[in-house]
């Protein structure tokens, strides 16, 4: 297998404090729950690593310091691991991301959940023959185990293209998965749009605002490929099992 030679930087967004697992994120973060012998977030790291992308920072939040000590250097996943906290781990998404812009110091980054299960052939496919503009991966075929109720949806045009995205959606096409590869374009959007909504910034304000402002938000398919999103204990079981 040929690596990509182009992004070799990743981050992945562990800062939430997982409260609608109730009792079970009460002492352990919900990142390090365990899926098949191994915290939900190794299926990131490994999918990142299986993608030739070896440098990542991984955004830290609630109980924070038990993540970093699970993990480590990241040696043992063939990879090198860094932290980056967000004290406002109790707002959107997005402001997870903006702290590791200057990390990134404007290379392009794969960016993932800390809480999705996705198999490394996903994040292969957001890589392989790359273009080093935004990109989401979406499912144009969801599966059983995705709730489409709580699930972000996304509406794509014919040529690939984002057109809308949100949790409301009425017209809509595909689900986001939470793989992107995002350029410096992003952060500059990014840092604008959160000087309006602060901490409440979620990534799919952010794409939507970049949309909304002539920007093209492109899109790889990954129908197919296995992900999951862990945000309740139905989802943990179904995960498990």
């Amino acid at each position: 297998m040929t690596l990509n030679s182009t992004v070799y930087k990743g981050v992945i967004l562990a800062a939430g404090d997982g409260d609608r697992l109730g009792p079970l994120t009460a002492t352990c973060p919900k990142v390090l729950l365990s899926v098949n012998g191994q915290p939900i977030i190794s299926y990131s790291i490994q999918a990142l690593a299986a993608a030739g992308v070896n440098e990542i920072a991984v955004v830290v939040g609630y109980l924070g310091d038990e993540v970093t000590k699970e993990l480590g250097d990241g040696s043992r996943f063939g990879v090198k691991l860094e932290y980056i906290l967000n004290p406002d781990y109790l707002g959107g998404n997005a402001v997870s991301a903006q702290r590791a812009r200057d990390w990134a110091k404007g290379e392009p980054i794969v960016l993932c959940m800390g809480d999705h299960l996705i198999e490394p052939k996903l994040t292969r496919q957001l890589v392989s023959g790359l273009t080093l503009t935004e990109t989401l991966c979406v499912d144009y075929t969801p599966a059983k185990h995705h709730e489409l109720a709580e699930a972000t949806k996304v509406h794509v045009d014919s040529a690939g293209y984002i057109e809308d995205i949100g949790k409301n959606l009425v017209r809509w096409n595909a689900l986001d998965t939470g793989v992107f590869l995002l350029t410096r374009t992003f952060f500059q959007a990014l840092d604008e749009l959160a000087r309006k909504l602060g901490i409440d910034t979620e990534m799919s304000d952010v794409v939507r605002f970049m949309v909304n402002h002539g920007d093209r938000f492109n899109t790889c398919s990954v129908s197919g490929d296995y992900w999951a999103d862990v945000d309740t204990p139905e989802d943990l079981k179904m995960a498990r099992a």
